[in-house]
């Protein structure tokens, strides 16, 4: 796998100049990398929330002395009814899940004709 740390190399003397052609190598070479992680990071999540699904089963299983054939609810204890914390972490995994998704599949790579406004906008800024 490559990977690519910087957008840019700095403009010093010793460093040649990159074409925009290798600049936007860099930047597709990142993206896919982002899509590559988010896959992952996606399937592990999945595998732990089946985890923690199991697990839940098997406690509410013994808490509640069965099945819920009666239902579902906030209280522990009660016979034939499962506590509903479960929903909780899931949230939380959907909610993260998706931001991550947006980050990746949304946001777009920087351009160069935005590094050079900003870069002429700090230009203007300074003097």
């Amino acid at each position: 796998m490559v990977h690519v740390t910087d957008t840019r190399p700095a403009d010093t003397d010793s460093e040649a100049p990159v074409s925009d052609e290798q600049f936007a190598r860099r930047q597709a070479i990142r993206q896919i990398e982002r899509r590559h992680r988010f896959w992952i990071s996606s399937a592990a999540g999945t595998a732990a929330m089946i985890i923690v699904a199991v697990i839940w089963a098997i406690a509410e299983y013994h808490n509640a002395g069965g099945w819920p054939s009666q239902g579902f609810s906030q209280s522990s204890g009660i016979h034939d009814v499962w506590n509903i914390w479960i929903i909780y972490p899931f949230i939380g995994w959907v909610l993260l899940t998706a931001t991550h998704a947006l980050v990746v599949f949304v946001r777009r790579p920087v351009s160069e004709k935005q590094i050079r406004h900003e870069m002429e906008r700090q230009a203007g800024r300074e003097r």
